[in-house]
């Protein structure tokens, strides 16, 4: 048989999945012709798939030499090294493979996903647009380039890219809720209700409607909520075949704690953690920082480094090279930070570098996934009843799970009403939330609120001129005049943002997505927070955090409640002066703002979980 012939032949066995047939006729061709490109490019394609990078590589090496100007070999060499962790050098052979064929999507699409998990957003975007200019219905380009789009804040943009996706293919991965998460980023409520129901059908029918961290904008419902977390899990960090921990017990002489996070820096969860980091026995544990994420070189990641026994940066490492790390060190507890924010990388947990895996405080709900033993709470975020919908073991903390940092100093002066671009005189209704966790039929109680309450205004904290516009023009058709709506411009120091609340009557909760730190923020300055308590972890966070400040009367339990309570306070001036007194006189005396009672919490929580690892099983007594 002529090798043309041959190489068909292997062709075809190889495109309908016989690859043993033809590994076996591609070997035969090079033995009759050893430079041939096209056999060693489809020997190498096997290899890779088949995980034999070495093999692989050698493979591509040889016809690249046999065949220098074969832009295929130089793609398939991309792929091998970036398999075998090389970033830089599969670049390097993907933009080698653009020189010599300029217009190969696939290449440019493969390039731009790599550039964009290398945080080279902007080179990422460039590429993904590139496809488009060459197929403007390129799905995966569209999907991308829309997500690289809400990356710059570029929504509409992202939302125009998401709607004609979705118009393309109705059913693409996550399409429905990156399009409803960007609309809400920018108060676009267009078919709000549609959509949550048409999400939520989605995913109660195993699909790949929305991802989990947007879907808590949708529903409140935890049973829902594991649905979510599972479907994105089994897509996104399955449980890999490789366990680096093998059943070994460690014997140190202080427990090893990894703190895994993207956000070690000026962030929510950076200044909720800084005091827990500070306040950390050092007699009793060795403190390691593994950060995923930007060096802002801000305040506090000056204190994060200051805090920790070693801070590592992993971002130029590679998800299977930092859990080989991991185990190499004998990490006994890693806690994750992040779970399905922005920049996490849960795979590194998925090759079970440490014996005690744990889920905590950046993601507000559980993994869905085996490989995360704990999910850290407490009995008002997690009531006993809510444990099925959590594949995690739940840790109760005594008070609340969430921490705050109990050495901040708010500034002693408060900023002007003008100064803070609010009227002299009249009630000010505050909430400080993103713009994504405001839901209209909660914005209908606050128009109500103001309809009821003359010369009141509500001050938000929105992120842009679109957000504005759309929330003033939600408030008119509403009956409500926009200059109702006062935005809060952004201040550089927190102490300084922190006096503001002073200048607020209540602050009004978000729900599904309550605030989280917001909420604290407020409690810390001495404004009430009323809010309405849900069903699932992120609907219950403020009503956790008003317990532990000794105020439940501010907690509701649906919107009628949520409004009716809210109205009394301001109708009833000296119940709200009563309440504020209340919520200064507890601040010394509760637990919310005692950070190293919290660090002691935890701590005990990380030993009971030592101590059960250590006997080889987990114990009952954690989650009771």
């Amino acid at each position: 048989m002529p090798i043309s012939e041959k190489l068909h032949s292997a062709i075809n066995f190889q495109n309908q999945g016989n690859v043993e047939a033809a590994r076996v006729l591609f070997n035969d061709i090079l033995d009759l012709e050893p430079n041939n490109a096209a056999a060693l490019y489809s020997l190498g394609l096997i290899a890779l798939n088949a995980g034999q990078l070495k093999q692989a590589l050698q493979l591509s090496e040889r016809g690249i030499e046999a065949a220098p100007q074969f832009a295929l070999l130089r793609y398939l060499q991309g792929s091998i090294v970036q398999a075998m962790g090389d970033k830089e050098a599969a670049l390097k052979c993907f933009d080698a493979a653009l020189e010599l064929d300029p217009n190969d999507l696939s290449v440019l699409l493969n390039s731009g996903v790599l550039l964009r998990g290398m945080y080279r957003h902007l080179d990422a975007l460039a590429r993904f647009q590139r496809i488009l200019a060459i197929n403007p219905d390129h799905v995966s380009a569209l999907g991308n380039s829309g997500i690289m789009l809400t990356e710059f804040k570029q929504s509409e943009q992202a939302i125009a890219l998401f709607e004609r996706l979705l118009k393309i293919q109705p059913d693409y991965n996550y399409g429905l809720g990156l399009l409803f998460y960007e609309r809400m980023h920018i108060c676009d409520w267009r078919d709000f209700k549609q959509s949550c129901e048409q999400i939520t059908n989605g995913l109660r029918a195993g699909k790949t409607a929305c991802k989990s961290l947007a879907f808590m904008s949708v529903s409140d419902s935890a049973a829902d909520h594991l649905l979510a977390a599972q479907i994105f899990a089994n897509q996104y960090c399955p449980k890999n075949s490789k366990s680096f921990w093998q059943g070994e017990r460690y014997r140190h002489k202080k427990i090893r704690l990894a703190y895994l996070s993207p956000d070690l820096r000026e962030h929510p969860v950076g200044h909720l953690m800084a005091g827990v980091f500070e306040q950390h026995d050092k007699s009793r544990f060795e403190i390691i920082a593994i950060s995923l994420g930007i060096d802002d070189q801000s305040r506090l990641r000056s204190r994060m480094l200051n805090a920790f026994d070693q801070f590592i940066d992993v971002r130029e490492m590679g998800s299977e090279q930092v859990a080989q790390m991991l185990r190499d060190m004998e990490i006994d507890i890693v806690v994750d930070l992040g779970g399905y924010t922005s920049d996490t990388r849960t795979d590194i947990l998925s090759f079970r570098p440490a014996p005690i895996q744990v889920n905590y405080l950046g993601y507000p709900g559980t993994m869905g996934i085996d490989y995360i033993d704990y999910i850290i709470a407490d009995r008002h975020i997690i009531p006993p009843d809510h444990q099925p919908f959590y594949t995690e073991k739940v840790v109760y903390l005594p008070d609340t799970y969430l921490p705050t940092d109990s050495s901040v100093q708010i500034a002693e002066r408060t900023p002007t009403r003008a100064e803070c671009g609010l009227p002299e005189t009249g009630v000010v209704f505050c909430s400080f939330s993103h713009d994504y966790k405001i839901s209209p039929p909660v914005f209908d109680v606050w128009m109500r609120l103001l309809s009821q309450v003359p010369g009141s205004v509500l001050w938000l904290m929105s992120r842009g001129e679109i957000s504005q516009r759309n929330l003033r023009k939600e408030a008119e058709l509403r009956g409500v005049a926009a200059d109702r709506l006062v935005f809060a411009n952004r201040v550089p120091l927190v102490e300084d943002h922190l006096a503001r609340y002073r200048q607020a009557d209540v602050f009004l909760d978000t729900h599904p997505y309550n605030a989280h730190t917001t909420a604290a923020d407020a409690l810390m300055a001495g404004l009430p927070v009323v809010t309405y308590m849900g069903n699932s972890f992120p609907s219950r966070v403020a009503a956790s955090l008003l317990h532990a400040i000794g105020l439940p009367e501010l907690v509701t339990h649906s919107l009628v409640e949520y409004e009716s309570l809210i109205l009394q306070l301001i109708n009833k001036p000296e119940q709200l002066t009563s309440v504020k007194q209340k919520l200064i006189n507890n601040k010394a005396n509760f637990a919310l703002f005692d950070t190293k009672g919290l660090c002691q919490n935890l701590e005990n929580a990380y030993i009971a979980m030592w101590r059960a690892q250590q006997l080889g099983e987990y114990q009952d007594e954690l989650s009771h």
